[in-house]
């Protein structure tokens, strides 16, 4: 079972390392762990993101689905400062802040975005904070 000492590890491509960090770190305010040549760590609110040096980015027209993630906020405080931090950096949106599910239990607000790379990258937050998991 996951404690709270264990993190959730996602890798996945990037064209550039420097437009990786400047998305990641000075755009949502991620931290740098560590960089190498060929790849580079962040902490991800939490869990850790690996950005490898690859050829082979996203779609250069990016989807939400199937293939994208994110953080599920328990807070909606937490969820609104994010759309916040997104509105003032200016970050790349492909889908705006919208409702999904509406008058359903799983009702939820999301926000997709695509770094640097094309990969999407989903925010969001449920009515009932028991349903993030």
């Amino acid at each position: 079972m996951r404690s709270i000492n264990d993190a959730c590890h996602i890798a996945i491509p990037a064209r550039d390392l420097d437009e990786a960090v400047g998305f990641y770190v000075d755009g949502l305010g991620a931290k740098l762990a560590r960089r190498y040549p060929d790849r580079v760590t962040f902490d991800f609110f939490g869990d850790q993101l690996v950005c490898h040096l690859s050829e082979e980015v996203g779609d250069d027209d990016p989807k939400p689905y199937p293939r994208h993630f994110g953080v599920s906020f328990a807070e909606p405080s937490d969820f609104d400062r994010l759309v916040r931090l997104v509105e003032y950096r200016d970050l790349r949106v492909i889908t705006p802040v919208s409702v999904r599910f509406a008058g359903r239990a799983d009702s939820h607000r999301s926000i997709f975005l695509a770094d640097p790379s094309n990969n999407v990258i989903e925010f969001k937050q449920y009515d009932d904070p028991r349903l993030q998991y």
